[in-house]
């Protein structure tokens, strides 16, 4: 075919390391993600299937983000992004591990032509790719691996250089909708910051922000792009103080070190650099897509609101505003978890907030395609990566509803705002930090306020290593174990023990262990009971 001669010599230039050892890759939620001297000629791959993926569509640009998010500044990763800014779609994901785990430059062309022919791929017809990449120093390389395989496949591309995650989705999705009634903003950074801070400060309806809000960027690429959207935001409309901390992207060692919201969840503990901010504080992580809100309290010590607090905060505040705008029995709202969730932000929501829970696998593509089915679906894994999904049947609605009051109309107003704040594509710390503050501006609530919603049950994470995760199989959306047989009644026996007792296992998607979670009434019994299912799975992993 047209590009196999020129694949194979650019691909020689771009060697993949890991396949040389024997190590084989597998397109996750993360693209594929690893130590960054690994992944040079993966991400020469990627992009040639992203290539193949905008030809397939009939020539719509495709997105290619090279980050780690949260991890260490060691590591990278590359991952695809889909035409509307979501996700590359699952059928997908199969061809990307293939093709990656070609092991001859050879193979590798046979491989790209096997896709080619299957999809019956004309290549004279046009392909287009953007990228972007965090701060990390390991993407310059691979940006240029990148570009290299974009040009042997004759793909336009353009580089946009360090972008958030959410902004290079944000990016896909104007781009492909860029002069039609969907269209979803300007195509350009300065567009992404213009929206964002437009609608903040319609949504707010003249509600003042009470105190300054501490920032935590994690030292990644989310401070200086905070720093650059607070410049947008239209002053004589609204006043937002905002401090930035953990913004160093000078010193990439110090990338997601002892800082970011996956620090502050897993240790449930504030960054140094922030307890002294007795004030709102909340964390990004190291790519700006997941979110924390904690505050430090000398009375009440560490509180932590992660993604199920902010759930259930935005499902009742856009509950209410849908109510109040007459439009509770056209439009469906819906809540979507994973088996971490804490199960008294289910009971929360389905009690008290009286709206349905479904539960998918973990992986925010799972949630995403479900939260989708509603007019309004609110997504968050507890980890702070999560967003609120409008319908287009919604979004005409809040437009051309007539409203009968003022206080319908201010409903309506605030529901459109919303929903041209809240980033529709994917998780975004920047837009979801916003549409916190929105929310607990009309609220007139402190973080504390917030937290007194419901009462967390205490709940204890283990990791135990195993032989082989693989015999590891769940089901019902990952909360029960199918295999190893037998392995599941005996987590349930030891379940019924305890008040509020819940526990499950599953396989790690990235190490060759497994991940315990269990809750219980108090946190002795939690600790308890994680550590006898976790022996449990031990037992079962050794056989």
């Amino acid at each position: 075919m047209a590009h196999s001669d020129s694949i194979i010599a650019a691909s020689q230039k771009h060697p993949t390391v890991a396949l040389e050892h024997g190590q084989s890759y597998k397109y996750g939620t993360a693209g594929f993600r690893m130590k960054a001297d690994l992944l040079e000629g993966v991400t020469f791959r990627v992009g040639l299937l992203a290539s193949l993926r905008s030809r397939a569509l009939g020539g719509q640009t495709i997105g290619v983000m090279i980050t780690a998010s949260h991890n260490p500044a060691a590591d990278n990763g590359v991952k695809i992004v889909d035409p509307m800014g979501e996700m590359l779609e699952q059928d997908w994901e199969v061809l990307a591990t293939d093709l990656v785990n070609s092991t001859t430059h050879e193979s590798l062309a046979e491989e790209y032509e096997r896709i080619a022919k299957r999809f019956k791929i004309d290549f004279t017809s046009p392909a287009k790719v953007i990228y972007g990449r965090d701060t990390r120093p390991s993407g310059h390389k691979l940006v240029t691996a990148l570009a290299a395989a974009l040009t042997a496949t004759g793909t336009e591309y353009v580089d946009y250089k360090i972008l958030t995650t959410p902004q290079l989705h944000y990016l896909v999705r104007a781009t492909n909708t860029e002069g039609t009634p969907q269209s979803y903003g300007e195509v350009s950074e300065t567009g992404y910051y213009k929206k964002l801070a437009d609608a903040f400060a319609r949504a707010l309806k003249g509600r003042k922000i009470n105190g300054q809000l501490t920032v935590d960027c994690a030292n990644g690429v989310g401070g200086p792009k905070l720093a650059e959207f607070l410049k947008y935001i239209p002053q004589d409309k609204v006043k937002f103080d905002v401090k930035v901390v953990n913004d160093d992207v000078l010193r990439p060692e110090i990338l997601n070190l002892e800082c970011g919201a996956d620090y502050v969840k897993t240790k449930q503990r504030a960054p140094a650099v922030t307890v002294r901010h007795q004030a709102r504080t909340c964390s990004f992580d190291g790519d700006a897509d997941r979110l924390i809100y904690y505050q430090t309290d000398s009375d009440k010590g560490f509180i932590m609101l992660d993604g199920d607090r902010i759930s259930s905060l935005a499902a009742s505040f856009i509950g209410d505003l849908i109510q109040s705008a007459g439009l509770s029995d056209e439009l469906r709202i819906g809540v979507v978890q994973t088996a971490y969730a804490n199960g008294a932000s289910t009971n929360y929501i389905t009690s008290h907030l009286r709206l349905p829970v479904i539960c998918t696998p973990t992986g925010v593509k799972h949630l995403h395609h479900v939260a989708a089915g509603f007019d309004v679906g609110v997504y968050f894994e507890a980890n702070g990566h999560g967003t609120v999904l409008f319908s287009n049947a919604a979004v005409r609605a809040f437009r051309e509803t007539t409203p009968q009051s003022p206080a319908q109309k201010d409903a309506l107003d605030i529901l459109l705002a919303l929903s041209e704040l809240i980033n529709q594509t994917v998780g975004d710390a920047l837009s979801d930090m916003l549409m916190v503050e929105v929310i607990l501006a009309h609220k007139v609530w402190t973080l504390q306020d917030w937290a007194t919603t419901y009462t967390d049950l205490p709940n204890r994470l283990v990791r135990v290593e195993v032989k082989d995760k693989d015999i590891f199989k769940t089901t019902d959306a990952e909360r029960r174990l199918s295999h190893p047989e037998g392995v599941q009644e005996l987590i349930d026996q030891e379940v019924k023990k305890y008040k509020d007792g819940r526990a499950f296992a599953r396989a790690s998607g990235t190490e060759n262990a497994c991940r315990v979670y269990a809750e219980a009434a108090t946190r002795s019994e939690a600790n308890e009971l994680a550590d006898r299912v976790a022996r449990i799975v031990k037992e079962a992993g050794l056989n």
